[in-house]
């Protein structure tokens, strides 16, 4: 599957953004699906990712309340809402694809992810 992130720009503090994940060459529902982030001089973060078993959703502490991850199979796309963004939420924002059984182990690894969207960047400042 091939995935194209879209959707990042510059946001005010408290402000709103809505990631795009368009999928291509496969079905989105065959796969789990991720959102991952990075910020100059950090590691990769898992943010949030749905279950491909049973649609279960997980999210990093640091967006609970705040994100939303969703997907349109009709479409074959997904979404991250952002709402009531802070400074540390910038950064460049990936979505990705697994097969992985991923509801056997904890959190949003990236390493049982092999497709990646090319990124987009978020920067929430004033």
């Amino acid at each position: 599957v091939q995935l194209q992130a879209s959707g990042g720009g510059l946001v005010q503090p408290g402000g709103s953004l809505r990631l795009s994940c368009a999928a291509s060459g496969s079905t989105l529902d065959a796969y789990a699906i991720a959102w991952f982030r990075q910020a100059p001089g950090k590691e990769r973060e898992g943010v949030s990712c749905i279950i491909r078993s049973d649609g279960s959703i997980r999210y990093a502490d640091s967006v609970k309340g705040r994100f939303t991850i969703s997907r349109d199979n009709a479409k074959n796309t997904a979404y991250l809402q952002m709402n009531s963004l802070k400074p540390e939420d910038t950064a460049i924002y990936y979505c990705a694809a697994s097969q992985y059984p991923l509801e056997v182990v904890g959190g949003i690894p990236p390493v049982f992810f092999a497709s990646w969207g090319q990124g987009t960047q978020v920067t929430v400042s004033s």
